[in-house]
């Protein structure tokens, strides 16, 4: 299936591929962001590669390391052919200024959640999203917490011998 899949994308989205990774025999395509909602709609079209299956959606944050370079969010996609048994990833690099990317809700309902997980967390917009709100934190929370550059704060625990006093916080 890893010689189909490169090929199949070598065939239709050359022009859109950045570069083919295979870490631990797991395959990745880095794409071009807007070469994504195509992508992705070309997979579920194909019946011979049958990718039916969007098992997760992640990113990182590579604010101050070399991988910067290249943007500084990777968001990364899970796809699973289950009749192929086969996994791979599309990954994709965003700018840190206004982070943005296609949704993938009108080919995967599965990936409201997950788009939603990834805003609240790093910030970054799906457009065409139909409800991009918060999911993990609380909705008049400020920021994403998972940036790197999302101040970090420690609130000591509440026990029984302290419950009587004030919360302390340290900065």
């Amino acid at each position: 299936m890893e010689d189909k899949l490169r090929q199949w994308m070598q065939s239709r989205f050359a022009d859109e591929i950045v570069r083919e990774d295979d870490f631990r025999g797991e395959q990745s395509f880095f794409v071009k962001p807007e070469a994504l909602l195509p992508l992705c709609q070309a997979l579920v079209d194909d019946s011979e590669l049958d990718v039916r299956y969007l098992a997760d959606i992640t990113s990182c944050d590579w604010l101050g390391h070399e991988e910067e370079k290249g943007g500084r969010f990777e968001v990364i996609y899970n796809f699973c052919s289950l009749s192929h048994r086969y996994r791979f990833f599309i990954k994709l690099m965003l700018p840190g200024e206004s982070p943005r990317v296609d949704s993938l809700t009108p080919l995967f309902n599965g990936a409201n959640w997950l788009e939603r997980e990834v805003w609240d967390m790093m910030g970054i917009e799906f457009t065409g999203h139909p409800d991009l709100t918060r999911i993990l934190t609380p909705d008049d929370f400020e920021g994403h917490p998972l940036r790197k550059d999302f101040p970090l704060t420690y609130e000591v625990p509440q026990f029984s011998w302290n419950k009587d006093e004030p919360p302390e916080v340290i900065r």
